[in-house]
């Protein structure tokens, strides 16, 4: 556990929350009623508005799933993510001024097939696979994905299921294995994740996990939110959209990879 004390990361001397301790050390958590059900209606109420009447974000999303940037299009979704029952989680591990780095909304359709087995944009200390993470050194947390579900999400709707403590592998789910259900790590099983409309479920951006396949009329609808500590650049916007460039500079980057270093970034993982 860590805080931020003038300007610096110094190791916590306070005591942590149960959800704090538990993302350290199993890379997820699950928190419940981080909503009461008056502001989970209404921010589901918020959000679908915002389906109705925008269209999708990008070419990818062929089947109008998510819209990005929620945060500047409901003023219910920037309120939900400062709560303080997700702060109090994540803190002891970002920091206290840990940032908003993504923050997406999500309506999987009835019968969605789920997806496949992923880290965000990690793992951020890779490693062979021989080559154990120390016990004595908690494993660093750099970026903590929550999803908000605004309707309940049972089993029969195709839950987050997470591979406990595979945060610490510094290694990505195996490739002949992305689709496969029951892939463990260590012999451990997935965990899957049901949540009720107003929980939260926390979990480490290192960790293997995935969206499962739902059964016929069943789907899910959450508000996701990506914070990372304060030296993790926001992805809110892409950096064609908003960076800190002249135009003169812009236009003297010529290749790709001259366009990078001046931090104009293909969208990735996060960007939107």
């Amino acid at each position: 556990m860590l805080t931020r004390r003038h300007g610096n990361l110094r190791l916590r001397k306070e005591p942590a929350p149960a959800a704090a301790e538990q993302l350290e050390r199993e890379g997820y958590a699950h928190i419940r009623a981080v909503l009461d059900p008056e502001s989970t209606r209404a921010l589901g109420e918020e959000i679908a508005a915002v389906f109705d009447a925008s269209g999708t974000d990008r070419e990818r999303d062929a089947r109008d799933e998510f819209r990005y940037g929620m945060l500047n299009r409901s003023p219910l979704a920037q309120k939900a993510i400062a709560s303080r029952a997700i702060l109090d989680a994540i803190e002891p591990l970002l920091g206290e001024d840990c940032h908003v780095i993504a923050n997406t909304a999500w309506r999987n359709a009835a019968g969605h097939q789920g997806g496949m087995w992923h880290c965000d944009a990690g793992p951020h200390v890779p490693r062979a696979e021989n080559v154990p993470w120390p016990d004595a050194i908690p494993y660093p947390v750099f970026a903590i994905g929550v999803h908000i579900f605004l309707q309940d999400c049972p089993m029969e709707a195709g839950p987050t299921a997470v591979l406990p403590r595979s945060h610490r592998s510094g290694r990505l789910p195996p490739k002949d294995r992305l689709a496969d259900l029951d892939l463990t790590f260590e012999n451990q099983a997935p965990v899957y994740l049901p949540a009720r409309a107003g929980d939260a479920i926390l979990f480490v951006s290192d960790l293997w996990h995935r969206g499962t396949p739902a059964k016929p009329g069943q789907g899910r609808f959450f508000l996701q939110c990506h914070y990372g500590r304060r030296d993790l650049a926001q992805r809110i916007q892409t950096t064609a959209e908003v960076n800190h460039l002249s135009a003169d500079a812009i236009a003297r980057a010529e290749t790709e990879r001259e366009r990078s270093l001046i931090g104009l970034h293909q969208p990735f993982f996060y960007d939107g």
